[in-house]
């Protein structure tokens, strides 16, 4: 029989762990890089006549970082209010269906009522008859 042994398993769960860490930290490292040296100059403060112009590539770069976040930042704040817009469907289909279960429910009652009144009614008929069949017998 092929058993697996229990430290095989871990160490196999181990060596996983070990490179996944190994990828983020280099996901990690490779974010940072691009931090410190493509758009690190975005934090410095803006240019003076003295100051040299960005040069093509940075302005190239910081273009595309732009349009990135307003591509995520667009598509982010279209679901924002396509959710925002289902959620009010969503109310107003609930609103609805409250006040179509309140009339339901004072119909049901009105309905109750009616019976109840309807049985005592026939209660009250069925004791006369009683009471009157029993007088014709005792007499």
């Amino acid at each position: 029989m092929n058993a697996i042994r229990p430290e095989k398993v871990e160490a196999t769960e181990t060596e996983t762990v070990d490179s996944n860490l190994a990828a983020v930290t280099e996901v990690e490292a490779g974010i940072r890089d691009f931090v410190r040296n493509d758009i690190a100059y975005l934090r410095r403060p803006a240019t003076t006549a003295t100051e040299p112009a960005l040069d093509a590539s940075a302005e190239a770069t910081v273009t595309n970082v732009n349009s990135l976040i307003q591509r995520v930042a667009g598509t982010s704040l279209a679901e924002i209010e396509n959710l925002i817009s289902e959620l009010e469907s969503l109310r107003d289909l609930l609103h609805a269906e409250g006040q179509r279960v309140q009339r339901e429910i004072s119909g049901y009652a009105q309905l109750s009522q009616a019976a109840m009144k309807s049985t005592r009614m026939i209660a009250d008929n069925v004791t006369q008859w009683k009471r009157a069949a029993d007088g014709l017998r005792n007499s």
